[in-house]
């Protein structure tokens, strides 16, 4: 954690891993906005609608309804364009660290069924991606490898023993609840005796290492095959641009370690040993959109890599738009952002957290994966510099269940925007108010419009229809019809 071509259809994306669990990506790029020969007729029913604000969470409000458009669309109208596409999504999560694990853990089996079924169930949030981390990161209980102690370049060491306890079963529970739940997996260091410094804290990577290095990657995704875990991309390195000055687990890799250990070491290592898993660039910020470009450039890196993650803390998501720009076949994906659980809107920073998911995915991401799913009141276990709560609070002494401003938000865009569906064009000039537009598998749409201000009434128009949409002051609003 630091501060600081193909489109591929649904059975494309997704093929069966294990029998009833888990998924396997076939992750090809969504390129440039694909406009159908026809045009869309008028709107059909009426429009449901969802509000969260001061009195309401994700609550039920009197439907809208289409009606002829009483004109050209003004200063307060949002135009919905079907017909012109963008990316195809993903779906939405969050991180289940060592810390999130252990805290879910906690919970009594009641309780911890009770909240996978609210947080994971296809009916209702529906949560469908996740990250883990490939050893230790600074949400965690302990400082950790799969190979700890002096140099073993042959890993006669390796073992996820570790994750047995508490993590295994937790993303075992999470998946039984939704069979789709993909898994990306990040290392924050490698173990300390490939690295100069000979520690996880901080420092960088050995070049000696890289082949050990691809092996260790290799034995980690075959050892969560083998429980049942397959997982579906993974990254060289959680945030390769800081090492974050020896205060918590952490690598820094340069960008031509990175290219080299990909293209020489990492793909050919999976490769060989027949598995899938996708690897994924950078996992870092927007404002290193000028290193992913470059990297991309390279052909012997292209060869096994076609996607790019991303954290929110430093740039803005604009950027990412100049790497698809230069890059249009290259996947976008948003792997980290979180709460401060010191921060007074905590508790209720949905409209916050609305425009952060809203400028990412109007940028040509395909996910949504939030920072810890699970802390406790003081953004515990925590082993590094940082003050992180998770999207759910769960109290250290009583257990009691908190739901955050993140919560609330990824409830509007993970309880309608489900995997395969496609972003289409929404624009109009509102100031202050921020919208998205998706087109599910099967014709149903969700607009998501966030309005940190003052209370307003806005006009969605499509296809010379209109609906007058009231948004509360400080608030999340979905739009959902066929």
């Amino acid at each position: 954690m630091s501060k600081i071509s193909d489109r591929a259809t649904r059975r494309d994306f997704l093929k069966a891993a294990t029998a009833g669990a888990a998924v396997t990506a076939g992750l090809k790029a969504s390129a440039a906005p694909e406009v159908p020969a026809r045009l869309d007729g008028p709107p059909g029913g009426t429009i449901e609608v969802r509000v969260t604000d001061a009195g309401r969470k994700f609550a039920a409000v009197e439907p809208l309804a289409w009606r002829p458009a009483p004109g050209e669309a003004g200063q307060g109208a949002i135009r919905l364009d079907p017909a012109t596409k963008f990316q195809e999504h993903l779906g939405i999560g969050g991180a289940f660290t060592d810390a999130a694990c252990y805290m879910f853990s906690q919970l009594a089996a009641p309780a911890r069924e009770q909240l996978f079924h609210e947080m994971f169930h296809p009916s209702e949030i529906g949560l469908s991606a996740g990250r883990i981390c490939i050893g230790a990161s600074d949400y965690s209980r302990s400082l950790y490898s799969f190979d700890e102690g002096s140099p073993d370049p042959e890993l006669a060491r390796f073992s996820i023993d570790h994750d047995r306890d508490y993590i295994l079963p937790v993303l075992r529970q999470a998946r039984t609840v939704n069979p789709d739940l993909f898994l990306f997996a990040s290392p924050w260091s490698p173990p300390g005796w490939m690295k100069p410094n000979a520690s996880m804290l901080g420092g960088c990577m050995h070049r000696k290492s890289m082949a050990p290095y691809a092996n260790y990657f290799v034995k980690f995704l075959q050892a969560y095959k083998d429980a049942g875990l397959p997982i579906n991309a993974v990254s060289t390195q959680n945030e390769v641009d800081t090492e974050q000055d020896g205060r918590m687990p952490a690598c820094a890799w340069p960008q031509e370690y990175e290219v080299s250990f990909v293209s020489e070491h990492l793909g050919p290592a999976l490769r060989r040993n027949g598995i899938d898993t996708r690897i994924w660039l950078l996992d870092h910020n927007y404002n290193l959109w000028g290193r992913a470009i470059c990297s991309l450039d390279e052909p012997a890196l292209r060869e096994y890599c076609q996607a790019v993650a991303w954290h929110g803390y430093l740039g803005t998501p604009e950027m990412i738009t100049r790497v698809h720009e230069a890059h249009p076949e290259v996947d976008m994906f948003w792997t980290e952002g979180g709460p401060d659980y010191r921060e007074p809107k905590y508790l209720t920073n949905w409209s916050k957290w609305g425009a952060t998911f809203t400028g990412v995915l109007r940028n040509w991401c395909r996910s949504i994966i939030g920072w810890n799913l699970a802390l406790d009141e003081k953004g515990r276990p925590n082993i590094g510099p940082f003050d992180c709560g998770g999207t759910v609070s769960i109290h250290s002494g009583t257990h009691e269940i908190t739901r955050s401003g993140h919560f609330w938000a990824m409830n509007h865009f993970a309880r309608s925007i489900r995997r395969g569906a496609r972003r289409f064009d929404s624009q109009g000039e509102l100031p202050g108010v921020h919208h998205v537009a998706f087109e599910n598998p099967g014709g149903g749409r969700v607009v998501v419009l966030t309005n940190p201000g003052a209370g307003r009434t806005v006009q969605s128009q499509l296809a010379g229809n209109a609906a007058e949409v009231a948004l509360p002051a400080d608030s999340s609003t979905t739009l959902i019809w066929s």
